[in-house]
């Protein structure tokens, strides 16, 4: 028993009839049915209860009582004439003796109706979101967020992992997204950073002689919101492991997440281990993307000999062509067409199309442009009568990104190629070291400047001396996908002061710069670190997944908007003159 109610709202059932009970939650809905009688519905965090008034001064009372106040009731449980099988409670109702006001809402309107709050603009949602988390369906991707940190926590205890926290006011440094600053009063003209992530924190712990360590780490960018990305902050299941490789890092993972998706994800079945590896640049040939959905089972294929033959003139020029053959497509020519334009908005360039009818014959789109290769086109691709082919043909960036976003598409409104109910996981692999920047046009790592390159030293020298090209050094870094969401990146980091400079002399940047950006971490790796490697799936685009949600917003308690704005508390805000003066701030410009 809690105090002011005897049981909640989602508690009673037909073994109770006959007690005198006391219920607390919100007045969720009145109808009156004629006379005296009316049916109340009153709300709590646990369910739903049915309330039949039969008296008439109770009747005058609810009436007049605003929807989303919250009331006490007390009175007698009996069965229900007329049950309702889609409620908990549905075999009982409660006729009360007496309801009193304990939160009365002043409003007669409501910004929207509870129950069908996710109907409402985004934006009024928002606002009220504490409103909108009265919705049981709202709710329930909390508690499923909840529930899921909860089974994270339990997972990495049994494999022997510490839950140790790290600061939140730390030092700038470089790691690839804008720092939030934090103005030190005490150190005029000097800043905190809000960590981006645990980084350097979790590699000085390994160097602290600490073997592994997890925590639950809130990590602040200042960085554009996307669907998969809230903006400035999330949280991630920060790991580290000290003496350990790669196969080390994965076995824990492989073994951590697939029990948490198939008991709390919208689908039962999970990858079991070992997930599937991917190779970086084979990803990218193969699906068009670093994070493909190995649920949908098309691929793109590289046919640039071929159809460099043709006379079509976007086929030519030097230009990459990449297929995806897509059988079974009963697609309509509108339909094909409009999913042609979706690509095209998605990519920057629009594909080509042609399609093979019952009598093995190439019709519409680019068809008459292949009699020449049309035989070697059939047998490369494996077509059959009834598949539709999709190609981009551009720079081999381009054609890639474009037959990626183009399986994506033609996966989703093709049913027989998209098994869609499961979690299916892989790794990524072999990520390049550098690449060339696209605005320096130099060198410039291409993802975390903390992973041992693969060769280490040796790999390095042999790049300084002209005898390998750069381009092709490859990281110990991996990302873990599930289906078409990049969960997380990870490294085996490289713990070598000696590699770590010269990884970083090949970006223009030398020993000094290293130790400047980096003090703690390069000082500390000098007084003898251990190999050490991790990784820090994103516990915010887990819920999203596991909820089966499209926008990362909805499993989050309070979000901003995707302006990184908190319409609901005003922030970000201005402050008074005297906080300024006291952090030694002066505003140059406000933005109207």
């Amino acid at each position: 028993m809690m105090q002011s109610r005897t049981h909640t709202c989602g508690e009673l059932r037909i073994e109770n009839v006959g007690e005198h009970v006391q219920l607390a939650g919100w007045m969720e809905n009145v109808r009156e049915v004629g006379g005296s009688l009316a049916f109340v519905v009153v709300r709590d965090f646990y369910g739903k209860t049915q309330l039949v008034i039969e008296r008439e001064d109770l009747l005058q009372q609810v009436k007049a009582i605003n929807k989303e106040s919250t009331v006490i009731v007390s009175g007698t449980v009996r069965e229900r004439d007329s049950k309702n099988p889609n409620m908990p409670t549905g075999d009982i109702e409660v006729v009360p003796d007496a309801v009193t006001v304990t939160g009365k809402c002043i409003y007669r309107e409501l910004p929207f109706e509870i129950n069908r709050s996710r109907e409402a603009d985004e934006s009024q949602r928002l606002k009220y979101r504490y409103l909108d988390l009265r919705n049981p369906e709202v709710k329930q991707n909390i508690i499923l967020r909840c529930q899921v940190i909860s089974a994270l926590r339990s997972a990495m205890n049994d494999h022997g992992f510490l839950e140790i926290t790290t600061p939140i006011l730390t030092a700038s440094s470089p790691e690839g997204a804008r720092d939030y600053l934090v103005p030190a009063r005490k150190h005029p003209g000097k800043f905190y950073a809000l960590p981006q992530a645990p980084q350097q924190f979790k590699q000085l712990l390994m160097t602290s002689g600490f073997d592994r360590y997890f925590q639950i780490a809130p990590c602040f960018r200042d960085e554009d919101a996307r669907g998969d990305r809230s903006p400035g902050e999330f949280y991630q299941l920060d790991m580290e492991m000290a003496f350990a490789t790669q196969e080390d890092v994965f076995a824990v993972l492989e073994d951590v997440l697939p029990p948490i998706f198939a008991r709390y994800g919208k689908y039962s079945i999970a990858s079991t281990a070992p997930f599937r590896r991917i190779r970086y640049n084979d990803a990218l040939e193969t699906y068009g993307t670093d994070k493909p959905d190995l649920r949908i089972d098309l691929t793109a294929q590289d046919v640039t000999d071929l159809l460099s033959e043709t006379e079509f003139e976007p086929f030519r020029g030097g230009n990459v062509s990449k297929a995806i053959p897509i059988s079974g497509c009963d697609l309509t020519r509108k339909q094909i067409d409009k999913l042609i334009a979706d690509v095209e908005v998605q990519s920057g360039m629009k594909p080509y199309w042609f399609r093979m009818d019952e009598n093995g014959a190439f019709v519409g789109g680019v068809s008459k442009f292949l009699d020449a290769v049309k035989d070697r086109l059939t047998e490369r691709l494996g077509l059959k009568p009834g598949t539709l082919v999709v190609v981009s043909s551009s720079n081999r960036s381009q054609a890639q990104k474009t037959a990626g976003v183009a399986i994506k598409l033609f996966a989703a409104q093709i049913p027989a190629h998209m098994d869609k109910e499961r979690y299916k996981f892989c790794w990524i692999v072999d990520f390049p070291m550098y690449e060339i920047g696209e605005e320096s046009g130099e060198l410039e790592f291409c993802h975390n400047p903390f992973s041992m390159p693969s060769g280490g030293l040796d790999v390095l020298l042999k790049a300084e001396k002209g005898e390998i090209d750069p381009l092709s050094i490859t990281a110990d870094q991996y990302d873990l996908v599930c289906n078409g969401v990049e969960l997380s990146s990870g490294a085996v980091r490289n713990h070598d002061p000696e590699i770590m400079i010269k990884a970083f002399e090949m970006v223009r940047l030398g020993e000094e710069d290293v130790k400047k950006k980096f003090p703690a971490m390069y000082n500390a790796f000098c007084y003898g670190a251990p190999p050490h490697a991790g990784i820090a799936p994103g516990v915010d685009r887990m819920v999203m997944l596991l909820a089966g949600e499209d926008s990362i917003r909805e499993i989050i308690p309070f979000p901003m908007n995707k302006s990184a704005q908190d319409v609901m508390m005003g922030a970000p805000s201005t402050v008074e003159q005297k906080q300024l003066d006291e952090l030694h701030i002066a505003v140059t410009a406000v933005e109207e």
